[in-house]
């Protein structure tokens, strides 16, 4: 069930086709668009992007954890992680609810 990994490029070329800016100007945009969802989560701040779903920074506290290798604990120092939570829109499409899920013949 693999599919195709999307690419900057790709979305670049996505939005050339479907709006009409040049091949510059689409890559320009999507550069901007990333880099602002980019700059908003290094702050912290929550990106919500309706019926798509929502980039979370959370923060988890220091633990310990261990080498599966050789069984010996190690300090995990806290840290902030990015978690995306997608919307029930999202799930609904991907879940093929009201046939709108899309199949890769690859």
């Amino acid at each position: 069930m693999a599919g195709k990994t999307v690419t900057r490029a790709d979305l670049s070329e996505a939005v050339y086709q479907q709006v009409g800016l040049s091949r510059t100007e689409s890559a320009a945009l999507v550069e901007t668009v990333l880099s602002e969802i980019c700059t908003c989560l290094a702050s912290g701040e929550t990106v919500k992007l309706s019926s798509f779903g929502s980039f979370v920074v959370r923060g988890k506290g220091r633990r310990v954890g261990r080498n599966p290798k050789t069984g010996v604990e190690v300090a995990i120092e806290p840290r902030q992680v990015m978690v995306f939570k997608p919307s029930n829109v999202l799930k609904s499409r991907i879940n093929g609810v009201n046939g709108v899920a899309e199949q890769d013949d690859d």
